[in-house]
């Protein structure tokens, strides 16, 4: 027995494939190349120590042409602004109008533009999700892989259906195709749904209508993860900001009860920024049931510092101490590079040094944990 490692899912994509995705270059050459990035990135991955790896999300630019690309039914709205943080902006206007100009957002291959559901929403991502897969399943070589997905409350806002709740729960009935098809392929799926986080520090919801939207994006999660093995789903929520004051978020306390209610047999969350270090002891009092995990973040990825792996194992082993040493898997706070950028604001060759302090804090942690099988 040991802890095992694994991330978040969007790694730093190669500069030579930003310039394809930034021109719009498409057909074979381009295809070819994100099959040998995400080789690369596996190869990489392995060798820095992750147990669970992904594709890095090599072939996409983000979740916003993400789900352009993958369902119909939704339009762009270049003219309307993107709502990130609200609380976090007013308070700290003048940081963040430069934070998204040269950290987050200056040096994305594509724009941030809001979708708005305008139809029907249907599936149609059929050709790219296959070759994600395909590309996966010849880097990973039969490791144990996962393949993130976007959460139905993550698909854009709605002008379309008569009520938020038949919205999400089309999206959901939509996604569950790729969903069933990452699992089916023999991968865990990782379900990402940062806005189920965001609800809870969303200064336009009073406390009933935070519990409510709640309800409602678990509920769109679950109808969508039906018939799915509970043990092949990974559930991830996380705040959004990478580097920030982050004084305006949601604490793991108010989220914990709603993430928990999804139907999955892992949940990733942040857990190493200063922000939520201490919400460990939250688990002195909220039980995990049993057959889940916790992947909580023993990395972050708002900073450069790479951290000690005796800290990552003190880490790691107050989460074994509260919810058992076989139930904690090793993992980082959230991607390190959610929008494909030629900026990410951790450093490629950090990224890896980062995996590496991971993996010999989670060796020093199993060595702690499980005494007598180190001897």
């Amino acid at each position: 027995m040991r802890i095992p490692t694994t991330h978040v899912g969007s790694l730093p994509r190669p500069h030579d494939l930003l310039d394809m995705m930034k021109n719009r270059i498409s057909g074979d050459s381009f295809e070819k190349r994100v099959r040998s990035a995400v080789a690369d990135c596996v190869r990489k991955q392995v060798a820095s120590g992750i147990d669970i790896v992904s594709d890095g999300e090599q072939g996409k630019t983000g979740f916003f042409m993400y789900v352009a690309e993958r369902l119909e039914g939704l339009e762009a709205r270049p003219g309307m602004k993107p709502k990130f943080f609200p609380a976090e902006v007013a308070a700290f206007p003048e940081y963040y109008e430069q934070y998204f100009k040269q950290a987050m957002l200056g040096g994305s291959v594509a724009p941030v533009v809001p979708m708005v559901c305008t139809g029907p929403v249907r599936y149609r991502g059929e050709k790219v999700l296959r070759r994600d897969l395909e590309n996966l399943r010849n880097a990973a070589k039969g490791r144990e892989a996962f393949m993130p997905s976007i959460a139905p409350s993550g698909v854009g806002s709605n002008e379309y259906y008569k009520t938020e709740e038949e919205f999400f729960h089309a999206a959901g009935a939509a996604l569950r195709t790729e969903y069933q098809a990452i699992v089916d392929a023999g991968f865990l799926l990782q379900v990402d749904d940062p806005f189920l986080s965001d609800i809870f520090a969303d200064p336009d919801y009073d406390a009933r209508q935070r519990r409510a939207r709640a309800a409602m994006y678990v509920e769109a999660v679950n109808e969508s993860l039906r018939g799915i093995p509970k043990e092949k789903v990974r559930f991830h929520t996380c705040y959004g900001i990478n580097e920030g004051p982050r004084i305006h978020e949601a604490a793991l306390k108010d989220v914990v009860g709603s993430m928990l209610k999804v139907k999955a047999g892992q949940y990733s969350f942040e857990a190493a920024n200063p922000r939520h270090e201490h919400e460990y002891h939250l688990w002195e009092k909220v039980r995990l049931a049993d057959g889940k995990k916790l992947i909580p973040g023993v990395i972050t990825h708002a900073s450069n510092i790479v951290e000690h792996p005796e800290l990552i194992a003190e880490r790691l082993a107050r989460y074994a101490k509260l919810v058992g040493r076989e139930n904690v898997i090793a993992g980082a706070d959230c991607g390190f590079s959610s929008q494909a950028t030629y900026s990410p604001e951790v450093h490629p060759t950090v990224v890896w040094a980062k995996f590496e302090a991971m993996r010999d804090g989670a060796r020093l942690a199993t060595k702690r944990l499980w005494p007598r099988q180190s001897r």
